[in-house]
């Protein structure tokens, strides 16, 4: 068990001991003192000796660390060098048996020095007392003493903070004498209280309160060259006085006032300082006279310009005139005591003219007026002190604004200061860089207004970004209208009231912040996927610190949408600027935004609408693999990172796209979401296979990658009219062949044969012999697999058919190719019963004439009823028929086509890009028409639906499509052929997200011409829209209008040159009258640069690609017959001319 006595002690340095010894009722007292040295000392007695303990030591608390000392004798005291003076210290013994504690208290050090000021918010009865104790010095209240006239006060502060404290109780005026200060700590123990008090070693210190200033200050002004007329009174001229006592003057008999009584309100004058002299303008300048008309415009000699020698007016100098002085003016001065209890001796009068001391005066405390004549005219001002001089204190005068102002003219006219400042301050922004002033009705009266300008932010940036050149200085102008203000820029605006040359406090300054006037043209250039460049221009008259660039997106981390701060620009005096956007997602929306930060406080931001949004490209797909099985050609390809996500991308579809080297190319859309595609390729080719990713806006392909696909073997071989020595071979052609290679092998080969055709004759066999035939492919020198059969000659008396008849099987002569009429052999029978359709199907039909030999063709082709031309026709009735059609056939497709038996072909067909992933989204009636100059360079639709011509304005602009040819009018023979699909008049026509605006319309007897302008988000195009109206539906303009329609499509030529998009042409179902059309403008332009025409292979192509092109026999026959005129047109031009028709109407 350890036991603690006590002892506490406080210690002060360097005294005599006096301490006070507590003692625990129930123990015995531990002794420790405090000798002259200011150690404490701790002893041991006998009676604090105990037996068995091994030790004994001094626990000292009171200081922030507890202090534990051991005996090292116990016969000897222990001493300790305390650190803090007046702290009460708490020393115990540490013992095995008992505890006892002693008590004593040190004196706390003396003040070194203090010092009294004045209390700025009532300096007439406050003081702020600051001290200087000593360090490590501990008290707890301050004993104030000082002298109060004769009596001695003291006071108890204890709220010092920091060696300051506020005392708002003397009396104003007053002498304080001998001011000390003495420290004073304080403890209580066992309640038992212990003070003790420091000496007193500083300087006494002497302060005056400052006196309050007198009441009621009134003055008048007495011109005493004239009487007043009898009974008249003074005028009377308010002076800004607040509350005010007025008093009553007698009227002076023998003089004249011009002015009286005007009381000076002193009660609340130090709520505002007194306004500096630079708010009063320049004496010298001319002042607006009185109400008297002589004085409005007189100029006073002073004022005027003397004319020196050698200035530009060269008039001879004239004497000068020295100022008139004033007549007898008499300036009298009245005032009221100050209130009590303040303690003055007298008052101080002062007169100061144009700034300078003219009469200083001081009265005992029993005077309360004062007068003085003014001499001359300016601008005065005059100020009445209460003076407090008694005692030992330096001498005090009253601090209250106590001055007034007024303006003495030349002739003596008064004019009265403004105190009142202008009130209710407003600025109205008329523009960018004008604003308007306005402010309450003043109750003073004023002949003027003066505001004040000047720019906060005009010195802020450095001299490099310095965009501003106005009010970069003060401006002071009399209007109330402030021009040439900045955009962006932050200025200060304060107005004055005018009376003269006196002016009024300021007004509450105004700030006017305007906003930038933004960017403009900002645009986005895109660099890759994942960069894009942003530049934008800023108007040359504007004041900005920074742009700040900010992106808006998803962010697929935070599945979040907000706006960012990409970068921060510092302003420069460029114009123009950018920046480049890196680690952008791909295939990707944006939206960039950049503003312009100014230099105001706080800073404003414009503008929200310079903002541009931006899908970025799509990164290149990866072909991963290929494989090609059965006519399939099987792909796969990734995208990105493995496991990327694209829900949330702009990606619309994957583009498959195979180019065959001698085929026609194939383009397949697949979903975003799927990687692979199955294309149905002809063999025998070799492809450039690439993979596209699509956005609405942009698109990147994958490195192309070349297939060369083996020719397939030939299919159907079939062994048809043997004769004793012949024997025709009958096969399908499959995919891309150049030739195929027959061999027949009896006991002895015979030489191989090659054929381009499907059909061939082997002839010089022997009669009645058996072989052994193959026919084998081959494309690009690659042999395919052969197919084999065997076939047998027959004896000559039992010869079936007639060479003839064989003849017209096999072939018939038609220009510089073999025509083979296989839909003759089929209806007569003469092909086997399992012979396969598909092989009708997909035959070429040609029949190529020479220009030269085209009208006896004609000739030949017309007779017997143009028998051979139905012939012609019939065949072609056989393309296509085996092509499917299944996206037209989805129910939810049937209503979009006007005509159930018009339907577009599934490889051909032309599909619109939409964000979402619905069945039926991308559909619409039209194909892709391979042109002259390449594969789609037109594209074939119906005429729109209501329902379908929101689509129909989709597809002009998803495909950029600068031309409509319409061919056909809305309606005929009272039946609907076509929708008005565009707008009756100049307004602008929203058709689902595009805006279709007609801008112009221009009519001929044959057609009409219009322009359109089309618009989606920020992007717009130009349409020019060529309608030919005289042209009947299934029938062909008369042989007379033949020249009417090759002129028009002349002019659609013209047009059409000018770019690379496709020509839309439509009719009514989109199949007859735009057949004709587009074959009469590809004929056209072939027959400008050749010598020869095959109309039949050329109708037979586009039927390949649009069901039912050229829809009848009467069209067929009529593009025979426009050739004709072309060949005789062509014939007839000079060589020189690049154009068929010279007649053609300039568009």
């Amino acid at each position: 068990l350890t036991l603690l006595y006590g002892f506490i002690i406080r210690k002060k340095k360097k005294t005599p001991l006096r301490w006070n010894q507590l003692t625990s009722p129930s123990m015995t007292a531990f002794q420790a003192t405090v000798n002259d040295e200011g150690l404490i000392v701790a002893t041991l007695d006998s009676s604090d000796l105990q037996e068995n303990v091994t030790a004994y030591a001094v626990q000292i608390s009171g200081e922030p660390r507890t202090i534990l000392i051991q005996f090292v004798n116990t016969s000897e005291p222990l001493l300790y060098n305390a650190s803090f003076h007046g702290l009460c210290y708490t020393v115990g013994s540490v013992i095995v048996m008992f505890d006892s504690v002693s008590f004593v208290s040190s004196e706390p050090l003396p003040v070194r020095s203090a010092q009294i000021l004045d209390y700025k918010e009532a300096p007439e009865t406050g003081v702020v007392f600051e001290i200087d104790p000593p360090t490590r010095n501990v008290f707890s209240r301050v004993n104030i003493s000082y002298a109060e006239g004769q009596e001695r006060r003291s006071m108890l502060y204890k709220d010092f903070y920091r060696g300051k404290t506020v005392f708002k109780h003397w009396l104003p005026g007053m002498c304080y004498r001998n001011i000390t200060f003495q420290l004073i700590s304080e403890a209580t123990v066992y309640q038992t209280a212990l003070v003790t008090h420091s000496d007193i070693t500083h300087t006494p210190l002497h302060h005056r309160t400052v006196p309050h200033p007198p009441l009621n200050i009134s003055y008048k002004i007495i011109h005493l060259s004239q009487r007043a007329a009898p009974g008249q009174l003074p005028d009377m001229l308010p002076h800004d006085s607040g509350q005010r006592s007025p008093l009553t003057y007698a009227p002076f008999n023998s003089t004249k006032v011009l002015t009286v009584s005007a009381p000076i309100d002193v009660n609340n004058s130090r709520t505002e300082e007194a306004e500096p002299s630079s708010y009063w303008l320049d004496p010298t300048e001319p002042s607006p006279a009185d109400k008297d008309e002589e004085f409005v415009n007189g100029v006073l000699p002073e004022y005027e310009d003397s004319n020196e020698p050698g200035s530009a007016m060269a008039l001879p100098a004239e004497p000068s005139v020295l100022p008139t002085r004033l007549p007898p003016i008499l300036l009298e001065l009245r005032w009221l005591p100050p209130r009590p209890p303040t303690s003055y001796d007298g008052f101080n009068v002062y007169i100061y003219r144009d700034g300078n001391s003219t009469e200083t005066a001081t009265v005992d405390e029993s005077t309360h007026e004062f007068f003085t004549e003014l001499t001359e005219p300016g601008i005065y001002r005059v100020q009445v002190t209460t003076l407090s001089s008694s005692g030992d204190c330096e001498s005090r005068e009253s601090s209250g604004d106590t001055a007034f102002t007024f303006y003495l003219g030349p002739s003596g006219e008064l004019l009265e200061d403004l105190r009142e400042r202008p009130q209710a301050v407003s600025v109205r922004l008329l523009d960018s860089s004008t604003a308007a002033i306005s402010w309450a009705p003043s109750s003073q009266n004023h002949n003027g207004s003066l505001v004040s300008v000047v720019s906060t932010t005009c010195l802020k940036p450095s001299l490099s970004q310095r965009m501003e050149n106005t009010y970069c200085s003060e401006e002071n102008s009399t209007s109330d209208i402030i021009t040439n203000l900045t955009p962006g820029a932050q200025y200060r605006v304060v107005v004055y009231h005018t009376n003269g040359p006196l002016i009024s406090p300021p007004s509450e300054p105004v700030i006017i912040d305007i906003e930038p006037t933004g960017v403009r043209e900002l645009t986005v250039y895109p660099l890759s996927p994942t960069a894009v460049i942003l530049s934008w221009q800023r108007p040359y008259h504007v004041a900005f610190r920074k742009y700040v660039l900010q992106t808006f997106f998803f962010n697929p981390v935070t599945l979040a949408s907000e706006w960012t701060t990409y970068y921060e620009i510092a302003a420069t005096a460029s114009v123009i600027a950018s920046v480049r956007v890196t680690d952008l997602l791909p295939a990707w929306y944006y939206n960039f935004r950049v503003s312009m930060v100014t230099w105001g406080d706080p800073p404003l931001s414009c503008c929200e609408s310079s903002t541009v949004s931006f899908v970025t490209a799509p990164e290149a797909p990866h072909i991963s693999s290929v494989d090609y099985s059965h006519g399939i050609l099987y792909v796969r390809w990734t995208y990105g990172e493995l496991f990327i996500d694209l829900s949330h991308s702009r990606m619309l579809h994957w583009q498959v796209v195979a180019v065959g080297k001698k085929g026609p190319e194939k383009t397949y859309s697949v979903t975003r979401n799927v990687m692979r595609a199955s294309l149905p390729l002809p063999p025998g080719d070799i492809y450039n296979l690439t993979v596209t990713a699509c956005t609405e806006r942009s698109r990147n392909t994958s490195t192309p990658n070349i297939i060369k696909l083996e020719p397939a073997p030939p299919r159907s071989l079939y062994a048809v009219n043997a004769t004793h020595s012949s024997v025709t071979l009958l096969w399908t052609e499959e995919g891309v062949v150049d030739y195929y290679q027959v061999l027949c092998r009896p006991s002895k080969a015979l030489e191989p044969q090659t054929s381009t055709s499907h059909v061939v004759t082997i002839s010089g066999l022997i009669p009645s012999s058996s072989y052994n035939c193959t026919v084998t492919s081959f494309s690009y020198s690659t042999p395919s697999k052969p197919t084999h059969i065997s076939v047998s000659t027959v004896v000559p008396q039992t010869e079936l058919f007639s060479p003839h008849v064989l003849f017209n099987f096999c072939f018939r002569e038609c220009g510089a190719e073999t025509f083979v009429n296989f839909a003759s052999f089929e209806r007569d029978g003469k092909l086997p019963y399992n012979w396969s359709k598909t092989a009708l199907k997909k035959r070429k039909l040609t029949s190529p004439v020479q220009l030269d030999d085209f009208e006896a063709f004609f000739k030949d082709m017309s007779k017997d009823s143009a028998y051979k031309f139905s012939l012609q026709f019939e065949d072609l009735k056989s393309i296509g028929l085996d092509l499917s059609h299944d996206a037209a056939d989805l129910p939810i497709n049937r209503p979009k086509n006007r005509y159930t038996n018009i339907l577009p072909y599934d490889f051909s067909r032309v599909k619109l890009i939409s964000m979402h992933n619905d069945e039926g989204s991308d559909y619409i009636n039209a194909n892709y028409i391979p042109g002259y100059r390449h594969n789609k360079e037109y594209i074939a639709t119906q005429g729109p639906l209501p329902e379908t011509r929101n689509d129909f304005w989709k597809m002009v602009l998803q495909q950029k499509s600068p031309i409509i040819v319409m061919l056909t009018q809305c309606s005929e023979r009272r039946r609907v052929k076509c929708d008005h699909y565009w707008p009756f008049n100049e307004d602008p026509v929203m058709y689902g997200e595009v805006s279709v605006e007609l801008l112009s319309e221009s009519e001929s007897p044959e057609w009409i011409i219009r322009k359109f302008r089309l618009g989606y988000a920020d992007e717009s195009q130009d349409v020019l829209h060529l309608n030919y109206t005289s042209w009947p539906d299934h029938g062909v303009p008369t042989v007379n209008a033949i020249e009417s329609i090759l002129q028009f499509v002349h002019i659609v030529r013209q047009q059409a040159n000018r770019t690379k998009d496709p020509i839309i042409v439509h009719c009514s179902a989109g199949v007859g009258r735009t057949g004709t059309f587009i074959a009469l403008d590809r004929l056209m332009q072939h027959i400008r640069e050749h010598e020869y025409v095959d109309i039949l292979g050329m109708v037979s192509e586009m039927r390949s690609h649009r069901l039912s092109m050229v829809q009848t026999e009467e069209q067929y026959v009529f593009i025979h017959q426009c050739v004709m005129l072309m060949w005789q047109k062509k014939k007839q031009q000079s060589i020189t001319s690049d154009v068929i028709y010279e007649n053609a109407s300039k568009t």
